[in-house]
């Protein structure tokens, strides 16, 4: 990669996060032991995922994840801290799945399965996470069921929300230029 397009990754992934942050802020519901729906606040990672790439969407969803543990910590593990957090978000990056192909061209279709495998991604991670460390939550109910239906429960919302949205905007998105690889470095 040249400097430029390192440059304007950077930025866009800097810009991409604090977007995130911001509209995690705006929650329009919280779960009483943690997760939330928030306006939206997946999107931008995914959007930057789908238009960087797979492994460039992990690295920046999983810095999103420790900013998030920093303004809202709960730890109780390290490993449930590495689920929780970097591990989770940086699934979101899964949404560049859809860039490996990069001369076709992405259709709603590839997309939309992009957004589903990254917000399945982070619910396995948060799953994983309550059923090892949260299981006492679930009283007389199976760990793997409780945990199913509690990361659901917001995660299904925040699926639907982020469907929608990036559906719709992404026409527009794919206008935005990315620099184009240069043959000198």
């Amino acid at each position: 990669m040249n400097k430029m397009i390192n440059t304007k990754l950077i930025a866009e992934g800097g810009v991409m996060i604090g977007l995130a942050t911001l509209l995690s802020l705006i929650k329009v519901y919280e779960a009483p032991f943690g997760g939330s729906v928030t306006a939206g606040s997946m999107i931008p990672i995914m959007i930057f995922a789908a238009r960087w790439g797979m492994l460039q969407g992990i690295l920046v969803g999983s810095i999103y994840g420790v900013l998030q543990f920093i303004l809202k910590p709960y730890f109780y593990h390290p490993v449930q801290f590495l689920l929780d957090y970097p591990i989770a978000f940086g699934l979101l990056g899964l949404a560049g799945i859809i860039n490996i192909k990069k001369k076709n061209k992405v259709n709603h279709l590839t997309l939309g399965i992009g957004i589903l495998l990254a917000i399945l991604g982070r619910f396995i991670a948060h799953l994983l996470s309550g059923v090892v460390f949260f299981y006492e939550y679930a009283g007389d109910m199976n760990p793997w069921l409780y945990s199913t239906l509690y990361n659901g429960s917001y995660l299904g919302i925040e699926l639907i929300v982020s469907l929608i949205i990036i559906l719709l905007i992404w026409k527009p998105v794919t206008k935005i230029p990315k620099p184009i690889k240069s043959s000198t470095n």
